[in-house]
């Protein structure tokens, strides 16, 4: 992954707002390049610059790493969850 690429993404998370959410698949497709995997790769090696608790999988699901820490980051800001634990994109997507 080239810098200008790892820069593109960290920018389109960085401007998700507090409560809020967008997908990997949502971040690819603003950058005009690669896709899912690629901005979650980005993520694991660079997402400590950013908000990465606010990308999820389309299905909503909360990102695992960081010992499950991501679900608790986005209960805490408020982010509209589903009783089965994952984000609501209805309410908190892009």
């Amino acid at each position: 992954m080239d810098a200008d690429y790892v820069e593109a993404v960290l920018a389109v998370v960085a401007a998700v707002p507090r409560g809020r959410v967008t997908t990997y698949g949502e971040v690819a497709a603003v950058v005009g390049r690669a896709g899912p995997r690629q901005v979650g790769q980005v993520l694991a090696r660079h997402g400590s610059q950013v908000c990465w608790w606010r990308v999820v999988r389309a299905d909503g699901t909360p990102p695992t790493c960081h010992d499950g820490t991501g679900l608790g980051l986005l209960r805490a800001e408020g982010t509209a969850l589903r009783p089965d634990g994952r984000v609501d994109l209805g309410l908190a997507g892009g």
